[in-house]
């Protein structure tokens, strides 16, 4: 039996890893050829995603940061109790990177990015020391390391000292029932869309001056703002929606005149893809993963320059067809069963171990 882990899982708080973990757990419960287990925390009960799944209740429920350290310390000072309940797991993989309990059955560990590494000074000193510790351990000690894109194998080589033969990239997928263009779909609304939490890394500064360049050409253009941890701030126009479900993120995709996504540092950057696959033109930065993930079918710009950020938009707003087009033609390449088949096959090579 396969187990994955998810003991450090908190709804709504880890952005793209959580979504494409949820991705992956869906994927394997629609096709899955393997016997599967998910491990959840308390406070995520519910969250298998369809998989065969049970709570651990050793671990402790935690919701938020210093409650999550506490566990997490917790957890790491007596694993013999987390470890008996995974004892029927005959390789375990941990999707959101902490490997957690560690075990001495054949795992595999996802690790998203390094950013920490690549642009430290956007982390407090305690955060890159938890990093470093948390995330540079569980990678070395694993049998085998996922990453979302080649970017990220190449980083995590180079800085973690990883043995590449034991990297292996699999990019993630999209639900293409879900995200795909509005039946009937007319003329698109007067709004850009920004679906990010306003961590430091995706660069909400910039994409405000720029906006403001916008507006003084655009006045009816709006910039609408989703995930948690936003302020009611910025220039006028701003519309922050803050966490938003799943139905009304795709509505979004569906009815924006465009997505603009200024991100510095991206492991792989899912939002491009998903306004792609529903039709949207993409406007994005070229940083860390995006371009090998958007290819030619974003209007790329320099993050730092606000004057060009607001110039790709306008070339996008101008003639948004055959970036439409370009969109959706190249979504299609991303399919959760594709990455499903991928992580089986990595799980095979564990349960073989």
């Amino acid at each position: 039996m396969l187990g994955i882990a998810l003991l450090t899982l908190v709804p709504g708080e880890h952005g793209g890893s959580e979504t494409s973990t949820r991705g992956l757990l869906r994927a394997l419960a629609r096709a899955g050829t393997l016997p599967y287990r998910v491990y959840l925390p308390p406070a995520a009960p519910d969250d298998g995603e369809g998989l065969p799944a049970e709570v651990v209740p050793e671990y402790r429920l935690a919701r938020t940061v210093p409650a999550r350290l506490a566990a997490m310390s917790a957890a790491a000072m007596r694993p013999g109790p987390l470890r008996q309940r995974l004892a029927e797991a005959e390789a375990v993989h941990y999707p959101l990177t902490i490997r957690l309990p560690p075990l001495t059955v054949p795992t595999a560990v996802t690790l998203h990015d390094v950013q920490h590494v690549d642009l430290p000074h956007l982390f407090s000193r305690a955060e890159r020391s938890f990093r470093e510790l948390a995330y540079h351990r569980s990678a070395r000690s694993a049998r085998v390391v996922i990453v979302p894109s080649a970017f990220v194998r190449d980083r995590a080589v180079a800085c973690l000292g990883l043995d590449a033969a034991a990297v292996r990239v699999i990019h993630h997928g999209l639900d293409h029932e879900r995200y795909a263009p509005g039946e009937g779909e007319g003329e698109r609304e007067p709004f850009l869309l920004y679906p990010a939490r306003p961590w430091p890394h995706k660069n909400h500064r910039c994409l405000y001056e720029a906006f403001e360049l916008l507006r003084a050409e655009r006045p009816e253009l709006r910039l609408v703002l989703t995930g948690g941890g936003h302020v009611a701030e910025g220039p006028e126009g701003v519309d922050v929606r803050g966490n938003v479900s799943e139905d009304e993120l795709i509505w979004l995709y569906r009815h924006a005149a465009a997505l603009v996504f200024p991100s510095l540092y991206e492991g792989f950057g899912l939002p491009p893809l998903e306004a792609m696959a529903c039709g949207c033109p993409v406007a994005c930065s070229p940083a860390g993963s995006l371009r090998e993930v958007c290819g030619d079918a974003a209007r790329f710009f320099d993050p730092h320059d606000a004057a060009g950020m607001a110039a790709a938009v306008t070339e996008v707003l101008d003639d948004p067809q055959p970036w439409r087009e370009r969109g959706v033609a190249h979504a299609a390449g991303f399919t959760w069963e594709r990455a499903a088949r991928q992580y089986e096959d990595v799980y095979r090579e564990l349960l073989a171990g």
